[in-house]
């Protein structure tokens, strides 16, 4: 191949990559249209041109792909791209769609405030209804959410009904069941609501296309872009708090009650929103900055681990299977397990294995030898205490996390070794995201009367 041709793969590489990223069309669709790419550019290079121009105008002639271009030009005006796809009357069409983009985003962001404060109307304040908002946290703060990408995406009625469906049947569990005020139940129902609405969310940002690998992946990488802008607000959000507390103490008024009332939910529950659109509409920033992140902690959190399993071995204490240490013990392998995910949804499937996948594999395995401590404590208690809602769960849940992590290291092992593609190894974590599904909603809905409601 020579350097002429190598280059022009490079941009033909560089487009597709681009228009794989972009929701607007499927990669079935991306398929198709590099074939039709490839085709122009070869008649144009017969014609006399030099292949970097042919495909340059190759791109223009694409009418379908006009919009995707400029953006693309946007992105990368130190090319030529900008002079030969940028239109100032189809910009002024897509300054039209981001105006209402933004619209909707503050439209939503609003009714997440509404939805927030709205049951303070029916005596529900933060104060007295602490078990109100701990059941309906999620529900409230992430059906705006859904409103959002039911109509970023263009939702279909049957869709709309899905999501309008799983979001009331989660809303009327969560209310209805008749929990008592220290039961586990209910505390286990606030933490996995939100995990199973998310899931339902997810499906409005598929497009209702929920069975599809490559929606599931782009929902998996949005996961990681969101909650990277939601800290980022929130951080500006503790900075505002302060300099409140600071400005209103000056002048001798105490600021708490407004800002554990109004400013603190009401600004959680816009930021939900605001973050989503952020992503969406500042992607090319984040989608150079998730994956640095990714390579900075995956290392960080392997070297935790691995000093976790010694400080074990050396000490030779057992795990506290406590409910506080089981969270924290969760959380930290659900931190690994979405670190491997996004560093799969940001990896080039086409490229071979490097030192990176092997430090992939570290973590991995040192997340999967400290689960099955977990899961050793956690029975050595069920069968010297018995089975209670707190541990069926985190049986349950480490179970499935042992499953997902064990695959995962051998898959990794595999593609190490070049007997298996990097592409199986992505298929196996989006066909394992219904099981996550599954299981929070057994825990919503099937716990509580499974355990008389305990």
């Amino acid at each position: 191949m020579t350097g002429t041709d190598t280059e022009l793969e490079a941009q033909i590489a560089e487009w597709r990559s681009y228009m794989v990223r972009r929701k607007a069309i499927s990669e079935a669709d991306v398929d198709e249209l590099e074939d039709h790419l490839r085709e122009r550019v070869g008649d144009l290079t017969e014609s006399g041109l030099k292949p970097d121009e042919a495909f340059l105008i190759a791109v223009k002639r694409m009418g379908r792909m006009d919009e995707l271009s400029r953006e693309f030009a946007r992105e990368h005006s130190d090319r030529l791209w900008k002079q030969l796809v940028l239109d100032p009357d189809r910009d002024a069409a897509a300054d039209a769609e981001r105006r209402r983009g933004l619209l909707v985003m503050i439209a939503c962001a609003a009714l997440g405030v509404v939805a927030i404060k709205l049951p303070a109307l029916f005596g529900f304040g933060f104060d007295e209804s602490g078990d109100f908002y701990g059941r309906n946290i999620g529900l409230l703060v992430l059906a705006p959410l859904a409103v959002y990408f039911a109509w970023r995406r263009r939702l279909s009625g049957p869709a709309i009904g899905v999501v309008a469906g799983l979001f009331a049947v989660g809303a009327v569990a969560n209310n209805a069941y008749p929990f008592d005020g220290d039961s586990q139940s209910i505390v286990l129902s606030a933490i996995h609501l939100p995990l199973l609405l998310w899931f339902v969310v997810g499906i409005a940002y598929a497009g209702g296309e929920w069975r599809s690998g490559q929606k599931r992946m782009d929902f998996i990488r949005f996961t990681g872009e969101w909650f990277i802008y939601l800290v980022l607000i929130g951080l500006g959000g503790g900075v505002l708090t302060a300099f409140t507390v600071g400005v209103f103490g000056a002048i001798d008024v105490d600021a708490e009650v407004f800002i554990s009332e109004w400013l603190m939910p009401c600004g959680l529950a816009a930021a939900i929103v605001v973050a989503a659109w952020l992503v969406e509409a500042k992607q090319s920033v984040i989608e150079n900055m998730a994956p640095v992140l990714t390579r900075v902690f995956t290392p960080l959190f392997a070297v935790t681990l691995v000093a976790v399993l010694v400080a074990i071995g050396v000490t030779t204490n057992a795990i506290d299977v406590e409910r506080d240490m089981l969270i924290l013990f969760d959380l930290l392998l659900a931190v690994v397990l979405g670190l491997v995910l996004y560093s799969i949804s940001a990896r080039d499937a086409n490229a071979g294995p490097g030192v990176f996948d092997w430090m992939q594999l570290a973590l991995v395995v040192s997340a999967l030898l400290i689960d099955v401590l977990v899961l050793i404590a956690i029975l050595g208690r069920i069968t010297e205490w018995g089975l209670t809602p707190n541990k069926g769960a985190a049986l349950g849940e480490n179970l499935i996390l042992f499953v997902n992590l064990a695959w995962t290291a051998w898959l990794y092992i595999s593609i190490i070794r070049r007997r298996k593609r990097f592409a199986v190894l992505e298929n196996w974590q989006t066909g394992y995201v219904p099981v996550y599904a599954a299981w929070a909603a057994a825990v919503v809905l099937l716990f509580p009367p499974l355990f008389s409601f305990a």
